[in-house]
């Protein structure tokens, strides 16, 4: 991953990363106030070797007393020192639990010893340094060497005594907090950057182009309007969700639909993905842009077209499969397009979608109309489109951004290109903000210039249509009638 890669996590994954960061500080602060204080009391002793007054005997001297510093540091935390200490000031621990509490420092190129005792008790400290500085000066008088008048050659001082520490040592709670925000930044980008590369589901153009050459011929950003308002085309024609369909009708032209014609099938790998939204918008901005467009409601199980327009829907294409109608008897227009219903739901919508009836339909519609759109059953979950691919000039797939994963879109390429038909692009659909990534500003951007945008239409979408055409729904009803 890159770092616009990152960028994209930290602004998608933001919350639960602040979330684990101060969850992180909350126990850096825990730790502080749980924590027993200690405190420290140090004493520093200076050893010095009684020697001639010439230099020869000075230089001896001094280079003896560096070696003997270092002896002793060993023997502070030898029970000879600390057992007299622990008897004196009745500790009540042994000399190997006392020696866990001292340590001993030597400045580089001196004769001074620093002690220092850590206790939970700030006076039993001071006591306890004080008192192995004391015997650390009778050991140092009994082990060094003897002068020839019985005088210990080393001599052991105490320079700076022990105090009572007025402060404790630890907890030290600036550290605790600077650390456990340190460390809960850390898991939380960690677990973003862990959800993000386990996480399967396609979000964005990136994570398609990552499993497939099929290229992505409109994003459509995510819209809580839609429901209420699903044709942005006709109730907002100037809206950046009305723009991305004009924007697919025109990148239509450039992507070959093949020997079919401007025969194109629009599917899904999975229900509510939004494809009877897009294949409406889109056959009304054709109509717009004045194409002749025919529309097929070819999801014979769940048909949703003719519900979407409010139009008759028991007559339909299932009527003309089976032979009961022909196509100009059952056509209904709406917003400059020919809808040709569903019509009732057969038995067996594989076959006749299948069926060499269904072929010849697409073949007249291509000799009256420039496009035939036609809405299918999602790929991923029936047969129904797999069957119908090779009729059709291309396949349009319709993902809906981080419901379905990477998996499910290869299998419903797959299943298109098995049955000899041709995915020919994607189309991103309900994209959030969040996850648009290196294309954020452009679909999340200021609309382009300062146009007023009309009034939207008054006229509800459940009020008759303008351009119907009574007669013909009512051909249509009779025939539903009579199936």
């Amino acid at each position: 991953m890159g770092l616009t890669d990152y960028l994209q996590i930290l602004r998608k994954f933001w919350i639960s990363i602040t979330a684990v960061t101060l969850m992180g500080l909350a126990v850096g602060a825990i730790a502080s106030l749980l924590a027993t204080p200690t405190y420290t009391s140090s004493v520093s002793v200076y050893l010095t070797v009684q020697s001639g007054d010439s230099a020869a005997d000075l230089s001896q001297g001094s280079s003896y007393t560096e070696r003997q510093v270092k002896s002793f540091a060993q023997i502070i935390e030898a029970p000879v020192v600390l057992q007299p200490v622990v008897d004196q000031l009745q500790l009540g621990i042994s000399a190997g639990q006392l020696a866990g509490r001292v340590t001993v420092q030597v400045p580089a190129n001196t004769s001074i010893l620093n002690i220092s005792v850590v206790d939970t008790d700030a006076n039993r400290a001071a006591a306890t340094a004080r008192a192995t500085g004391d015997q650390l000066i009778k050991t140092v008088a009994n082990l060094s060497p003897k002068s020839s008048s019985g005088q210990a050659t080393v001599i052991a001082t105490v320079i700076t005594p022990a105090t009572v520490p007025t402060s404790w040592t630890t907890p030290r709670v600036a550290q605790n907090l600077a650390l456990g925000l340190l460390l809960g930044l850390l898991v939380g980008v960690g677990q973003a950057v862990l959800r993000r590369v386990l996480d399967t589901k396609v979000r964005n153009a990136e994570d398609i182009a990552k499993v497939t050459d099929v290229p992505v011929v409109a994003t459509m950003a995510y819209d809580p309007e839609t429901k209420k308002h699903p044709l942005p085309v006709i109730t907002d024609p100037y809206s950046l969700h009305a723009e991305e369909f004009r924007r697919l009708r025109t990148n239509l032209q450039f992507l070959g639909v093949g020997p079919r014609g401007g025969a194109i099938a629009f599917s899904s790998s999975l229900n509510s993905e939004g494809k009877t939204t897009t294949v409406l918008n889109t056959a009304i901005a054709l109509a717009q842009a004045g194409k002749r467009v025919l529309l097929i409601d070819a999801d014979l199980r769940r048909p949703r077209v003719a519900p979407r327009l409010n139009l008759e829907s028991n007559a339909g294409l299932s009527t003309i499969l089976v032979g009961r109608a022909h196509l100009e008897d059952v056509v209904q227009p709406v917003h400059g397009v020919d809808v040709l219903a569903a019509g009732r739901v057969p038995p067996n919508p594989s076959e006749l979608l299948g069926s060499s009836a269904m072929r010849d339909l697409i073949t007249e519609g291509l000799n009256h109309y420039d496009w035939v759109l036609v809405d299918t059953a999602p790929v991923g979950m029936v047969a129904d489109t797999a069957v119908l691919a090779s009729a059709v000039g291309g396949v349009l797939l319709v993902v809906e951004s981080g419901r379905g994963d990477v998996t499910q879109l290869e299998d419903s390429i797959t299943a298109v290109q098995t049955a000899e038909g041709r995915v020919m692009g994607i189309v991103l659909n309900k994209l959030k903000a969040e996850d648009a990534g290196s294309r954020r500003s452009r679909y999340y951007g200021e609309a382009y210039g300062d146009v007023a945008a009309p009034e939207a239409p008054t006229r509800a979408l459940d009020e008759p249509q303008p351009d119907a055409t009574p007669a013909r729904a009512m051909r249509s009803a009779d025939l539903a009638a009579s199936w």
